[in-house]
């Protein structure tokens, strides 16, 4: 059960062997686009590929997938980032339980968005968790648990990339040990549990009057999407990236500078970034000293004021 591009790599290794993948179960297909035509999901089109039969119930508490995997009679459920909450008649199907591939070290970061949220935070170090499900969100039982080092560029996709492979490879050698029965969960402490909500639409705008830091932080943990924001002559400004600066002056919170040759920096509650790409509302991504240079270089910028708030 799985929906995102993140679930595709352990789809592809399951499906792979020596364990045979009776039914993929993903969301609806959803319009996407200017035109608005539906789009499947990643994990569709990779089980399409496979030949594996897709089910796509538009609600999991109806009845409808709950019928269809007890005519399917799997012995294990398999979870990767599916985006719905499974309900006790689905979870108690298999005959050994379902099992999720979390994107973080549980019990840190329990929750709907562990990547996002460990960016943001500075954390030097996520990984992947395979854990029993329960009716409880993110505190079943682990089987296993790998660690995955975050740089200092990484931003959502890079990070993404890496603990999706790893899940994929921590998923299939849980898949043996349970197949085996020589795999045992250990139950996670709840005490030291930590918390990852979903993202909400306000984050993406850029607080200027915040540190530096927390800001280029947020910066790549929204890239590429939703990405962060700034407001400029009225009009959104995607800051699409950015770099902590070295030698700045000190100016107001939202202040753009132009220095020498490329360089771009914005004064921040605290120290200055320098911005290296942004995208104009309705434009494409382009360099953000050819953006301030064609909206006059001779006097200084204010992002994210008053003036500017629509």
């Amino acid at each position: 059960m799985g929906t995102p591009q993140f679930a595709v790599p352990s789809l592809e290794r399951v499906a792979a062997g020596p364990h045979r993948v009776v039914a993929v179960v993903t969301q609806p297909d959803r319009p996407a686009g200017r035109g608005q035509k539906l789009r499947e999901s990643p994990i569709k089109r990779s089980a399409v590929a496979f030949g594996i039969p897709v089910l796509q119930p538009a609600k999991v508490r109806s009845g409808e997938l709950a019928d269809e995997l007890r005519r399917l009679e799997p012995d294990l459920g398999v979870v990767v980032a599916y985006g719905r909450i499974l309900p006790a008649d689905v979870l108690a199907i298999p005959r050994l339980g379902t099992i999720n591939a979390h994107a973080s070290l549980l019990p840190h970061l329990r929750g709907a968005a562990p990547i996002q949220r460990a960016l943001m935070a500075g954390d030097r170090e996520s990984g992947v968790t395979i854990m029993q499900i329960n009716e409880q969100m993110d505190a079943g039982d682990v089987l296993l648990a790998h660690p995955v080092e975050i740089n200092s560029d990484d931003d959502a996709a890079s990070l993404g990339a890496k603990l999706a492979e790893t899940a994929a490879e921590l998923l299939a050698v849980a898949l043996d040990g349970l197949a085996a029965d020589v795999l045992r969960a250990t139950p996670q402490d709840h005490a030291a549990a930590t918390y990852a909500p979903p993202l909400e639409r306000a984050e993406s705008a850029i607080d200027w009057s915040l540190p530096a830091g927390v800001i280029e932080r947020r910066i790549r943990a929204l890239r590429p999407e939703p990405g962060a924001f700034t407001l400029h002559d009225g009009l959104r400004l995607k800051v699409l990236r950015a770099a902590l600066a070295k030698n700045t002056e000190v100016a107001p919170p939202g202040t753009v500078n132009l220095g020498a040759g490329d360089d771009v920096t914005v004064a921040c509650g605290r120290e200055a970034i320098r911005i290296v790409e942004v995208q104009p509302e309705g434009g494409r991504p382009m360099a953000a000293i050819d953006y301030f240079r064609g909206k006059g270089a001779a006097r200084r910028r204010v992002l994210g004021d008053r003036a500017d708030t629509p």
